[in-house]
């Protein structure tokens, strides 16, 4: 028979995490990738492609927003539910802050679009407000909707395997730590 258990606890290894999984637990970290590549992103499809087909366009957003959601998720996912609270608009401001950053980069360089015409700096302010309001609602309400979702899965699984016990007894602990907040 195996044994699990070394004899001299001493032998135990510590592992890091992956330096790709360590990257993606930072909220900060994750949030500024996920708007320099979002922004990268609608110049590069706003500039190459036809902005008067509107299925290009509904393409090109749909991908954008796909994209931002599952990076998100990729962040989310190393936690939590109860980290989830303060992570998400910590990932969603410092998205927005990217995305606003990166858009005035290209603004300066001459690359940034608004719609069929080329931005100029007096459209950089409106753009920035469309921005946050638009990112910052998206994330936290996919962030919300992924949240039932993880629960409504964890319950069904607890559920299914006959482990009301486990239910009753996570269900009441979160009751107390309600009350008691």
């Amino acid at each position: 028979m195996a044994t699990f258990f070394p004899h001299v606890t001493g032998s135990f290894k510590l592992e890091e995490p992956p330096a790709f999984r360590r990257f993606t637990m930072s909220p900060v970290a994750m949030g500024l990738l996920t708007g320099l590549i979002v922004r990268l992103y609608r110049a590069l499809t706003l500039s190459m492609g036809s902005t008067s087909s509107m299925v290009y366009v509904g393409l090109a957003f749909v991908l954008g927003q796909m994209l931002i959601l599952g990076l998100a998720t990729v962040h989310l996912g190393n936690f939590t539910l109860r980290r989830w609270l303060y992570l998400v608009p910590v990932f969603a401001i410092a998205e927005v802050v990217a995305e606003v950053l990166v858009s005035l980069a290209l603004v300066a360089a001459g690359f940034e679009r608004l719609g069929s015409r080329q931005a100029v700096f007096a459209d950089w302010p409106g753009m920035t407000i469309s921005t946050l309001l638009w990112r910052f609602a998206a994330i936290v309400l996919y962030a919300t909707l992924l949240a039932g979702v993880v629960q409504l899965v964890r319950y069904l699984l607890l559920k299914r395997e006959k482990r009301e016990g486990t239910l009753d007894r996570v269900t009441g602990e979160q009751t107390a730590v309600n009350r008691d907040s």
